[in-house]
């Protein structure tokens, strides 16, 4: 839901209240936050930009996440492995205000900033993010950088069913009688600092398009008080990820689309693990809001992931394979409101 009032002189009041819940069953999502995805009010001055305040998505996924498969035409599935970067739209940022500057000739940038809430500690729990890009005929380019002191609370600890720094929010090793759960990344919850940086690059070529993202993700100061560290981890992990992705629709209303992601770790104890994913996704348009769909993904791991463990596949959003490869499917409908 989102909303606009005009109060004069160029300027607007706005609000946008987003809701999240599962299809199969109707559950709210993002830990049963009756607005878990967005929930934030603010200003909009045509000359001026706009500044929001509340529950809102980073600079960094305002100006990388355009240019994934999630976001053109894949959901969730096609993230990144444990959707790591966060493009895959998994984490928002509670308490935060965001300056955005008005939109000339393409360019545009923004700033975010979320208090971190601990009296006497203006770091603990804090996020910064930035981003600027370029959008403009055929040609889009975006880059974006986030810096979050103690994620496992900050980032991945921001819903009511998240647990202090003893607790690991980002997942789990799992259990004889429970999956585990992200893997690829939730060994490295007692991180310090989560930085990530990314550039992105797109264009059309009349009825297709081809794109790229590069991300890199850092998990700093392993070892610290901000979540478990069972595994006595020093140091960092570093994840670098390239994503290709391309798109073509028909005259009429079909639209076949593909990708190609490789994600690179190195971690503490010389620990190494490598990710390939490809996804595909066909699009039949029934009205210009209204499509049936397909979308494919498949997963291949190998090496050692942050538990230690061999690596395994790990699509985003699903419960881990039990081997190094996994293949996940969803057909539906869609209509966009």
């Amino acid at each position: 839901m989102r909303g606009v009032e005009d109060i004069g002189g160029g300027t607007s009041a706005i609000f946008t209240l987003e809701n999240g819940f599962n299809v199969a069953n109707g559950a709210l999502g993002q830990g049963g936050l009756l607005f878990g995805r967005q929930a934030y009010l603010g200003l909009s001055n045509v000359s001026l930009g706009t500044v929001t305040a509340g529950r809102q998505y980073s600079s960094f996924v305002d100006y990388l996440s355009p240019f994934t498969a999630v976001s053109q035409w894949g959901g969730f599935i096609t993230a990144h492995p444990d959707d790591i970067d966060n493009l895959g739209l998994t984490v928002r940022q509670n308490n935060t205000v965001k300056l955005a500057s008005p939109t000339w000739k393409g360019f545009s940038a923004n700033v975010l900033y979320g208090f971190g809430g601990v009296p006497g500690s203006m770091a603990t729990n804090q996020v910064f993010s930035a981003g600027a890009g370029y959008n403009e005929g055929p040609l889009r380019i975006g880059i974006g950088y986030l810096s979050a002191y103690d994620p496992n609370i900050s980032m991945w600890g921001a819903q009511p069913n998240a647990g202090g720094v003893t607790t690991n929010n980002i997942g789990s090793l799992g259990s004889a009688t429970t999956p585990q759960k992200n893997p690829v990344v939730a060994g490295y919850a007692s991180a310090n600092r989560e930085e990530v940086f990314g550039a992105g690059i797109s264009y059309a070529l009349g009825r297709a398009s081809l794109g790229a993202v590069y991300t890199n993700t850092r998990f700093i100061g392993l070892g610290s008080d901000s979540g478990p560290n069972t595994l006595g981890y020093t140091g960092s992990a570093v994840f670098n990820t390239i994503e290709l992705t391309t798109s073509w629709r028909s005259a009429q209303a079909l639209s076949l689309s593909g990708s190609y992601s490789y994600t690179a770790m190195s971690g503490p104890n010389a620990m190494k693990a490598h990710y390939n994913q490809v996804n595909a996704g066909v699009h039949y348009y029934l009205s210009k809001r209204t499509d049936v769909y397909m979308v494919a993904a498949y997963q291949r791991a190998a090496g050692v992931d942050s538990f230690g463990q061999p690596a395994v596949a790990s699509i985003n959003g699903m419960t881990p394979s039990a081997s190094k490869q996994q293949f996940v499917d969803a057909i539906g409908i869609a209509h966009k409101f």
